[in-house]
């Protein structure tokens, strides 16, 4: 089979699309034709590392895709071959990333994709969504796993909406009954954050951003989805309703955070830290169940019309998905690796 390999940590160039030998899987796994793989921040940071490192082995990456289960290890009843499925964190702690025509993973990251959802929905979810859900479920007295009404009443504000977290916290938002607020930079990013089910979109470039939130929540917000906070903070303490959470899920390499420690204090404020790769099992678990049954729902879809642009590549040209990413491309960057059944 065909895999797109790095055995060295660097620029997008140590990419190399080689020959790899098929393996079958073992006891409690699942092999999968890989139909898309999806494009993260994590993937190509991890592939850059700190500078040319060679590595222990050659690794494969990308977390995230989509594909049909084509064999089955002893043990596992569901999923089948045939299934098609939706894949996560598939590179972590391994070699074995979704940038090759097969992956060998455990059975339970093979999820379940609907036969309504195309298989580019199902490369986009992975990091995002769960991410994504993980920052919703931050706050102290809110649910463990987001259900239809199980944030009604609640106000959430997503900064940076028309990204890919932003994009899936919005919708898993508005699936939740929340009242959803977003922030954005510019009418191309508002016309896709209200595509994706914002009720109130804000242009942070020209709006007043605290004026704004309040008059969609006067009561302030319950929880901040935010993709940068020591941008954000001072913003996001105006407009935080006490006991509120502000859940962080994104940063520069060495960045740091300086909190006001007396406004924090004074608005009982909580802060959520995020990397969706460590949470504890209970909370990945419930995150892919909800994400599972929001997709079942019709409510994560992906493309223009559903306010995430899709940027598409083939296998052999990952790097160039890399670079993509890299330069912050609007929306979700896929690679084609074998057509769909």
């Amino acid at each position: 089979m065909k895999a797109v390999v790095y055995e060295a940590t660097g620029p997008s160039s140590v990419l190399t699309l080689q020959e790899k030998a098929l393996t079958g899987p073992g006891p409690g796994e699942v092999r999968v034709r890989m139909v898309v793989s999806g494009v993260n921040p994590t993937d190509w940071k991890s592939r850059a590392g700190g500078g040319n490192k060679k590595l222990d082995a050659p690794k494969v990456p990308n977390q995230d895709g989509a594909g049909v289960i084509d064999a089955v290890g002893p043990g596992v009843e569901n999923p089948r071959a045939g299934d098609r499925v939706w894949l996560w964190d598939v590179a972590w702690g391994g070699n074995e990333g979704t940038a090759q025509e097969y992956v060998t993973v455990p059975a339970h990251k093979a999820v379940p994709l609907p036969v309504t959802e195309s298989f580019d929905t199902g490369a986009s979810l992975g990091i995002p969504a769960l991410t994504a859900h993980r920052a919703l479920t931050a706050l102290e007295d809110g649910p463990a796993r987001l259900s239809p009404g199980s944030l009604a009443g609640r106000a959430v504000l997503v900064t940076g909406g028309a990204g890919a977290v932003g994009h899936a916290a919005i919708q898993l938002a508005r699936w939740a009954g929340a009242n959803v607020i977003t922030t954005v930079s510019g009418d191309r990013k508002a016309d896709l954050a209200r595509r994706a089910g914002a009720q109130t979109v804000i242009n942070y470039r020209a709006d007043d951003v605290v004026r704004s939130v309040r008059d969609a929540a006067p009561d302030g917000v319950d929880i901040i989805v935010d993709v940068n906070a020591p941008a954000n903070l001072q913003t996001d303490l105006q407009v935080l309703k006490p006991g509120g959470t502000i859940s962080i899920y994104a940063a520069n390499p060495g960045e740091s955070l300086t909190v006001p420690i007396r406004e924090s204090m004074t608005g009982n404020v909580r802060f959520q830290f995020i990397l969706t790769y460590t949470v504890s099992d209970r909370q990945k678990h419930d995150a892919v169940a909800a994400v599972g049954e929001a997709l079942a729902a019709g409510a994560l879809q992906v493309g223009e019309e559903h306010g995430l642009p899709l940027t598409r590549f083939s296998l052999d040209d990952t790097a160039a998905a890399h670079d993509a990413v890299e330069r912050g491309t609007v929306g979700k960057v896929l690679i084609d690796v074998a057509p769909a059944p």
